[in-house]
């Protein structure tokens, strides 16, 4: 969610044959983060956002972010409200991502217990809120080996739960052992449950980042690693944070992104996540929506 990228020189999509007539593989969802700075600033609230992804982006499936309402998942009265505005405007919830509730990958039992615990509610949460899917983060402290086998622990456990209510719990590479593409697959082959998979995000994949700077150190191919995440996934999260005059996301090639998408027989949303912070949140959403709408159509 939180994670840049570096450039990349990408083909102008006035260079490809448009069909407006071919029809996407895809459907297009809204990520709450890509609102992020508005919602930060309080210019809008979390109960604002499912009213605003109709009206102002004619996008009809959204995917919340649990910190933007982070004392809520137990709150009835505030779910319902949330619920009647999404009746309201047509809105079908899909996913919610969790974050700052603990270590799923963590290599100490107690710390395990917990994170698990703490998820549970946000599981109950989208079943009430009539979501399929959970965004969870496979974090922890030690060696590779060490966090991996806390994370095939901690996903099992809560995919466990969640089956039980009829809940997905996916992945996104999110920094750290999470953001290379072969680590986290071997962690789902571990796992192996239906209801737990990933969501491969476009941009995610800082390892490392240097000392002191939020630039990145060590960073995965992100073609090779979405390529490796997809025979998990349950969703894929299109990053977004320049365009060009053309249209283009000037940090991935979106033909090459989705045609490696299109290749693993994909159906479901594709989240629009956009992160940049040259243009405004609301431009670069529209940018992002009409780009895989284009993209969408030609691969």
């Amino acid at each position: 969610m939180a994670y840049a990228a570096t450039g990349l020189a990408v083909a102008p999509l006035s260079s490809f044959d448009l069909d407006s007539s071919k029809k996407m593989f895809f459907e297009i969802s809204l990520a709450e983060w890509s609102l992020h700075n508005a919602l930060f600033k309080k210019e809008m609230t979390n109960l604002d956002f499912p009213v605003m992804a109709r009206k102002e982006f004619g996008v009809g499936v959204v995917e919340y972010v649990n910190q933007f309402f982070k004392d809520k998942a137990k709150d009835t009265t505030y779910l319902n409200e949330l619920l009647m505005r999404c009746k309201d405007n047509g809105i079908k919830n899909h996913l919610i991502m969790i974050d700052g509730e603990g270590d799923l990958g963590s290599t100490t039992k107690a710390e395990l217990d917990k994170a698990i615990d703490q998820h549970k509610q946000w599981v109950e949460c989208a079943k009430y809120l009539g979501c399929a899917t959970i965004r969870v983060n496979a974090a922890g402290k030690g060696t590779a080996e060490e966090v991996a086998k806390g994370a095939v622990e901690g996903l099992s456990r809560l995919g466990d739960f969640a089956s039980t209510m009829g809940i997905n719990v996916i992945v996104e590479n999110h920094g750290g052992y999470s953001s290379n593409g072969k680590w986290l697959s071997g962690v789902m082959k571990q796992v192996n449950k239906k209801n737990v998979g990933t969501l491969p995000d476009f941009g995610n994949f800082c390892i490392t980042r240097k000392q002191g700077s939020y630039d990145c150190a060590e960073e995965y191919d992100r073609y090779l690693g979405v390529q490796e995440l997809m025979p998990f996934a349950k969703g894929v999260s299109a990053k977004s944070h320049d365009f060009d005059a053309q249209g283009n996301e000037t940090h991935t090639d979106y033909v090459k992104m989705l045609k490696i998408v299109k290749k693993a027989k994909f159906k479901g949303y594709v989240g629009i996540e956009f992160e940049g912070g040259k243009i405004g949140e609301k431009e670069g959403i529209k940018l992002t929506k009409a780009l895989l709408e284009k993209v969408g159509k030609m691969v």
